[in-house]
Formats: C-alpha cells, sequence, structure tokens
C-alpha cells in the first residue's frame, strides 16, 4: 500500500490512517468556510485534517520535560497530568469562548490549557496547597497577549461546591480523578521518583473527605460516580464528559478501574462512545515480580469519553 503513505512521511500508525480515511471516505471532507471550518460544525473550531487524527484510538503522551521551567509546578503534584493533553481534549471538545469544568483540578492544568485556548474553565480542588499552586501557576504560566483570564478555581469539597453552580451551563466537562488509594503505595519506584526529591506522594494524610482515604474500592467507585452523576446535571444536554484513568494492582488483584467506571457512569445517564488510550513512553520499566511471576508495568491511561444522553 505505498500508494498511501507519503514519501517524506515518517510512516506512523497515525499518518498512515489518515491517509487511508482520506483516500477511501472523501465524503467526509465537509465544506470548509473561510476559516476551513466546516459550517456544519457545532461542537470545535477544527478544520477536516485538525480532525481525523484526534479520533485515532491512540494518543502518545506529551508534556514539557521534568526540567522545563514550565513544569515545575506540575510536577509538585503527585499525579500530574500534562496540559498539553488535555488541551488536545478542549480543543476538540469546545469552540473558543465557551465552559470546561474539572472537579478535580488539581494544580490547574486544565485551566491552564482553557487560558491558552480560549475557553473559560472552572476547576474544584480539595486541597488548599494545590489549589494555591493552580492560581500561581495561571499567574505565571498561561500570561499572555491571547490568554484568557476567564479561570476560576474554588477551592473545597466538590461534593459540596457542584450543587450551586448553574445547570446546564458548561459545555465539556473533564478530569483525570484520584485512582482510589495507589499513592499509598510506598514502592520503591514512589521512593525512587518522589521522595528523593521531596516531592509530595498523596493528596492528604487523613482528610475524610479525600477519595484516596476511601477504604473500600466499590465504595471508592460509587463515590466517584456520584460526582460525574452532579457533572452531568451541569452539562448541556449531547456535550460531553472526558476522564482520565488508569487501571491498577490491588494486592494480587488487577483493578480494571477504567472499566468498573465506564460502566457506573451508563447506569447514571452518560453514554460511552469511545475509549483512547494515553501511552505513556517517558515511564520507567520496573522488574515487577521477577522472576516469580506475571506483574505488569503499566505504561497507559484510558481517556473515557462519554456523552450526556
Amino acid at each position: 500500500m505505498r500508494e498511501l503513505t507519503d514519501p517524506e512521511s515518517d510512516g506512523s500508525p497515525t499518518e498512515a490512517l489518515v491517509d487511508l480515511v482520506a483516500v477511501r471516505q472523501p465524503m467526509l471532507q465537509p465544506e470548509p468556510s473561510a476559516s476551513g471550518v466546516s459550517p456544519r460544525n457545532q461542537l470545535n473550531d477544527l478544520t477536516a485534517k485538525e480532525w481525523i487524527p484526534e479520533t485515532v484510538s491512540v494518543w502518545r503522551q506529551r508534556g514539557l520535560g521534568a526540567d522545563h521551567p514550565d513544569a515545575q509546578i506540575e510536577r509538585r503534584h503527585p499525579a500530574p497530568f500534562s496540559f498539553t493533553d488535555v488541551g488536545r481534549l478542549v480543543r476538540f471538545f469546545t469552540k473558543r469562548g465557551q465552559r470546561v469544568l474539572d472537579p478535580f483540578v488539581g494544580v490547574g492544568s486544565t485551566l491552564k490549557a482553557c487560558a491558552i485556548d480560549d475557553r473559560c474553565g472552572t476547576g474544584i480542588e480539595l486541597n488548599s496547597d494545590f489549589a494555591e499552586l493552580a492560581r500561581k501557576r495561571l499567574s505565571t504560566e498561561a500570561q499572555g497577549l491571547f490568554a484568557n483570564p476567564d479561570q476560576v478555581v474554588l477551592e473545597g469539597d466538590a461534593r459540596q461546591i457542584l450543587p450551586t453552580l448553574e445547570r446546564s451551563s458548561f459545555d465539556f466537562v473533564v478530569t483525570s480523578p484520584p485512582y482510589w488509594n495507589i499513592l499509598h503505595k510506598q514502592d520503591h519506584k514512589v521512593r525512587q521518583e518522589r521522595l528523593s526529591r521531596n516531592l509530595q506522594t498523596r493528596y492528604s494524610e487523613s482528610d475524610p473527605r479525600d477519595f484516596g482515604n476511601i477504604a473500600d474500592y466499590p465504595r471508592f467507585v460509587t463515590e466517584l460516580t456520584s460526582i460525574f452523576e452532579e457533572c452531568r446535571l451541569l452539562l448541556q444536554r449531547g456535550r460531553y464528559l472526558a476522564v482520565i484513568v488508569g487501571d491498577f494492582r490491588d494486592g494480587d488483584r488487577y483493578r480494571m478501574f477504567h472499566a468498573d467506571l465506564a460502566n457506573q457512569l451508563e447506569t447514571v445517564g452518560y453514554v460511552l462512545k469511545g475509549v483512547t488510550i494515553l501511552y505513556q513512553t517517558h515511564k520507567r520499566v520496573f522488574p515487577y515480580g521477577y522472576p516469580a511471576a506475571f506483574v505488569p508495568n503499566l505504561h497507559h491511561q484510558y481517556i473515557l469519553i462519554m456523552r450526556n444522553g
């Protein structure tokens, strides 16, 4: 199939897929406006060329690198999510000027992406230290001629704050929630990568409001689902929720967190529209299980794409 590959292409699966779609399904190309965006596109501001690669089911995680000046606040969070990755979701599921909600905003990756891409972000954060870092990040990393200043950090428990927000007032909900209590594990990876750098290793030590301190896994999934059920009331009908999660080991069990959460979300009114794999190429490999048993090195996350109704 050489005719489907550009001679100057790197031959990646993403480029090959884009070429394949262009050749086999030319009817997918909409009539562009002067900006190149189809007048029928009510979801985002992307052209057809920009749209198609974002629908490929595997993304390679992108970041600025640990030593980049603008990565220093982000890496102070025990489970950081790069604004470059959340920015792809923000650009695909919203238009400029629309409203985005993150109920677990952490140190503000979603809000930074919103500021840079001219969206209006609202983030909720329980941990006062992280909330302050999010504000600092917006003031130092998201300033510029074209940055959107309409970013709000609400400090407190999302279970109490969400009911106070206006219903059907958001165009997109995106977040990376706590992965239960996995940050409490003091394995050699944590010691090597965070404790040695004097970085925080968990959201809180004993705060009962912290989902990472819930002892029972089924209860954790139920509580998390209730947060997204409340978010659904704030999300316009037909719009999307994107949740970035990862599976994990729980003792000698493997928890399919992404599947458990997706199944529960469908019981409260969301419809699963797809799953994108976020491949984390930067992560190190450790000899888990050697030489007695299979224990995987988990180098990917899942992005659950859910639609409201």
